[in-house]
């Protein structure tokens, strides 16, 4: 995985800086797309403004975030909390016809975060990206509907809060084990450090996931 530092960035702004006494006020947002990987997967970091008091910045914006290429509609934000280290919530996705593309960001601690493609005839099908999202560095990743989505935290106490843009549907629910051998994914602990829900340890293997997802079009129907 490459470092931050020698990625391309490119710059969305969407107004301009406007001064006022004794700080700099931007109304709108500047999000970066940092990184851009298997053909949908987006890697994206929104600015902090701070002063004496502390910070602010805009988590998400609409026009900015479509301008960095994050042409969703989101229709629920949900939030997890995971009170050890080594915790693990993936690899989940949900099926068509309420496939789910996600923005996930953490809000506290340290997590890695990893989208694996599913989709049947893509040149990417069973690739993997991963990438530390963190309260600090202030980095979101994209990952579209049609991938595989889970995260470890990295420290204890995290909370990670995430956009989807189709409502949570049981029956379409499922889940791949985070520890396939053939996807060989580096969580950035030992797997044996897993913290696991009977769901995600009783998961198929990618071997033997048939996935409901194909390149062609959208992952939905």
């Amino acid at each position: 995985m490459q470092s931050l530092a020698s990625l391309p960035r490119l710059a969305y702004q969407t107004s301009k800086a406007v001064s006022r006494t004794g700080q700099q006020i931007r109304e709108g947002l500047m999000a970066e797309l940092v990184d851009e990987a298997l053909g949908g997967v987006k890697l994206l970091r929104v600015r902090r403004f701070a002063d004496e008091r502390g910070y602010f910045c805009e988590t998400f914006n609409a026009r900015a975030f479509a301008a960095a290429g994050v042409k969703a509609d989101f229709v629920q934000d949900n939030v997890s909390r995971s009170l050890k280290t080594g915790t693990v919530r993936g690899l989940h996705y949900q099926a068509p016809p309420h496939a789910q593309a996600k923005l996930v960001r953490a809000i506290a601690g340290r997590i890695m975060d990893v989208a694996v493609d599913a989709r049947k005839g893509s040149p990417t099908f069973g690739q993997h990206y991963a990438v530390e999202l963190s309260a600090e560095n202030d980095l979101q990743l994209f990952v579209p509907a049609g991938f595989l989505h889970g995260f470890m935290t990295l420290q204890d106490d995290c909370l990670v809060h995430y956009k989807v843009d189709d409502f949570y549907s049981r029956e379409c629910d499922g889940a791949v084990r985070f520890d396939d051998p053939d996807l060989a994914i580096d969580w950035g602990l030992p797997a044996s450090r897993a913290v696991l829900s009977e769901k995600d340890r009783a998961a198929p293997l990618w071997a033997d996931f048939q996935s409901p997802f194909s390149f062609e079009g959208s992952a939905r129907p």
